[in-house]
């Protein structure tokens, strides 16, 4: 099952290129506060389950082309992000598990802009991450548990405007929290629509290039490692999110004018466009410089 946010923050079902609005169902669900109608609905997903199954199955739906598709959790509890964990294509051991958070402020979805921010930085990339969405209350779970912890799959952007802020400008991950740099989409694919997490393709455009090409095979750490790791430091709620990290090669700049689209395997893909008020730029092109970094500093 395929949920979305669309038009006003309504909640609905995507079904092939259809949008099926929940109706009367969604007044449950709705309140003061967009960003808790997704996390309300998730919390009492087993409940409305079967009534959504057949809303699935009406035949009854939009074209999508017709709607506005929001990001589908428009403001996370938590946004928590894996720094690198991929092998980059090497095989090697890992490095230990680490993240960071990531303002859920930042969050915007399909169609959106994402505005490069009126400070000094060396540069802006794309890192295309799929992330998971948790489903239910999760406090020092198991591996052999935590894959129950998972309410569904989502697509992310982790756009990464580098350096610039800080005492520390080179090391700071403050800079990856500015408004716009996190979006988020087309959908939430629930867990069990997914048959493998660890075993999806991942691409990414910037307007006709090809950047990011690569499958989650590649993943450091496994989705049950990583959630036992954030179990540990702190409770997951319903509605966090974990971005499980990006495969630098292929990683490139974003800058004024340009669309960015990312497309996951059996989730989807959406596009955001790119503005910047100060119109830096810099080579259309893979950044090679950073992908051989991060590839050699990872033994």
């Amino acid at each position: 099952m395929k949920l979305v946010m669309y038009n006003d923050f309504r909640p609905g079902l995507l079904v092939g290129d259809n949008v099926i609005g929940l109706g009367g169902l969604a007044d449950d669900y709705m309140g003061p506060h967009v960003e808790d109608v997704m996390i309300n609905l998730i919390e009492d997903f087993a409940s409305v389950r079967d009534d959504l199954e057949d809303l699935e199955d009406s035949g009854r739906g939009v074209p999508v082309s017709s709607v506005q598709l929001r990001a589908p959790l428009p403001r996370p509890r938590k946004l928590i992000c894996c720094f690198g964990n991929y092998r980059e294509g090497q095989d090697r051991d890992s490095f230990p598990i680490d993240m960071f958070l990531k303002s859920p402020e930042a969050v915007i979805g399909p169609g959106d802009t994402v505005v490069l921010p009126n400070t000094p930085f060396t540069i802006c990339h794309h890192e295309a991450e799929l992330a998971l969405v948790i489903g239910k209350r999760s406090k020092d779970i198991s591996q052999a548990d935590a894959m129950d912890s998972i309410f569904g799959y989502t697509a992310f952007m982790d756009v990464s405007p580098r350096a610039g802020i800080g005492r520390n400008p080179g090391m700071t991950m403050i800079q990856k929290s500015y408004d716009t740099c996190a979006p988020m989409g087309p959908c939430i694919v629930t867990a069990d629509e997914i048959a493998d997490p660890h075993a999806l393709d991942i691409k990414y455009w910037v307007d006709d290039q090809a950047r990011h090409d690569y499958n989650t095979s590649d993943l450091e750490h496994t989705v049950p490692e990583l959630i036992e790791w954030a179990t540990r430091v702190m409770t997951l709620l319903p509605g966090d999110v974990i971005a499980l990290g990006t495969n630098h090669q292929g990683i490139g700049p974003l800058q004024d004018g340009e669309t960015g689209r990312i497309e996951i395997q059996d989730i989807g893909s959406f596009s955001v466009s790119v503005m910047d008020p100060n119109k830096r730029t810099w080579p259309r092109e893979v950044d090679q410089t950073m992908a051989t970094r991060v590839r050699e500093a990872r033994p």
